[in-house]
């Protein structure tokens, strides 16, 4: 069942000199309990959507639906109480300096009115969910920034939301402690089952912990569907830069004919491989070799965690005589590996 539906939404910014399409024409379906990835460069409407999920942005056109309430035609009152039902963490924390640790996350509980005993023992335990009772009576100013980052979610669990917007949550953070919040979020997901959504520009993170991704590009949503297939069989340039290249946006060059080709690795036919988890047991490369008696060059190889499972991919330079490599393509299809073609080098 869909928590979140959006349908031909785009949100237009016209200043005296200009006009720019943050968003065009997006279509998108999260399932209640999912875990969902929005990624794209910086300046690709990303977080203007996310902000469009619960009308901090109001779109210029098209409808958001959360919980079956289209929130365009709710009243004032009636969109502030659906908002309780979403909870937001940015990469800058937002907390309030003045206040302890215990404070910043009564703090959502007391404005609406719970008394404060109870408030305070409710944030007691969402300060032991994430690992910081012993900080409550802390400053933000004491805490490191994944310290910082587990008081913010804390404080955004605080109104039992039902769904979680995370803009750029772990993007401040260096590796290790954005392993610990991603940890943390599943937890939280696993546990409670509230729906979460990512925006990144990491496709580590998406890798990570996402189920299902849509990439952003220029306003549009270019490509969306479950992590794993997206990562088994990218499609669109800006999924084949992502998965094939390993390029985040923040490393994508604006160029209309950027591909996901390997341009160093001069091949007349190159592919790429994506071992399954039946398949990942067996020397297919090896046996493919001594099947054929035709040499195979491993151009590339690596192992990336897809969801939690190790995921191997390879890219290949196969013979270029053209029956001889379809031959291969086959075999390594029959021998349950994902294939996909680059093309030619320079092409």
């Amino acid at each position: 069942m869909a928590i979140i539906e959006v349908k031909g939404l785009s949100r237009t910014f016209e200043t005296k000199d200009s006009r720019v399409e943050a968003l065009k024409g997006i279509d998108l379906s999260v399932e209640e309990g999912d875990v969902y990835g929005i990624i794209g460069m910086s300046g690709a409407g990303k977080s203007t959507l996310v902000r469009c999920l619960n009308y901090l942005e109001k779109p210029t056109t098209g409808t958001v639906i959360v919980e079956g309430h289209e929130l365009g035609k709710l009243t004032g009152k009636d969109l502030r109480k659906l908002r309780g039902d979403i909870g937001m963490i940015f990469q800058n924390f937002n907390l309030l300096m003045q206040a302890t640790v215990i404070g910043n996350v009564c703090f959502p509980l007391t404005i609406h009115g719970m008394p404060k005993a109870k408030a305070r023992k409710k944030a007691m335990q969402l300060l032991e969910t994430v690992g910081l009772a012993d900080k409550a009576l802390s400053y933000p100013s004491q805490l490191s920034g994944g310290q910082c980052q587990r008081v913010a979610i804390a404080r955004a669990l605080a109104s039992d939301p039902k769904i979680l917007l995370c803009d750029e949550a772990t993007s401040a953070l260096d590796p290790q402690t954005t392993q610990q919040i991603l940890d943390l979020l599943r937890k939280i997901n696993k546990e409670t089952g509230i729906t979460i959504i990512i925006i990144t520009h990491s496709m580590n993170v998406v890798r990570e912990i996402c189920h299902n991704v849509a990439i952003v590009e220029k306003g549009e949503i270019v490509e969306r569907g479950l992590v794993e297939d997206i990562f088994t069989h990218p499609k669109s340039k800006a999924a084949r830069r992502l998965v094939i290249e390993g390029k985040d946006p923040d490393q994508w060059e604006d160029e209309t004919d950027s591909s996901a080709e390997v341009p160093e690795l001069i091949e007349d036919r190159r592919i790429r491989i994506v071992f399954s988890e039946n398949s990942s047991y067996e020397p297919v490369i090896a046996n493919m070799v001594l099947h054929f008696g035709k040499p195979v060059n491993i151009l590339k190889a690596d192992t990336k965690d897809v969801g939690g499972t190790a995921r191997g991919e390879m890219i290949l330079g196969l013979s270029d005589d053209k029956n001889t490599s379809d031959t291969q393509i086959a075999y390594l299809k029959e021998h349950g590996l994902a294939v996909d073609e680059l093309g030619k080098a320079g092409e």
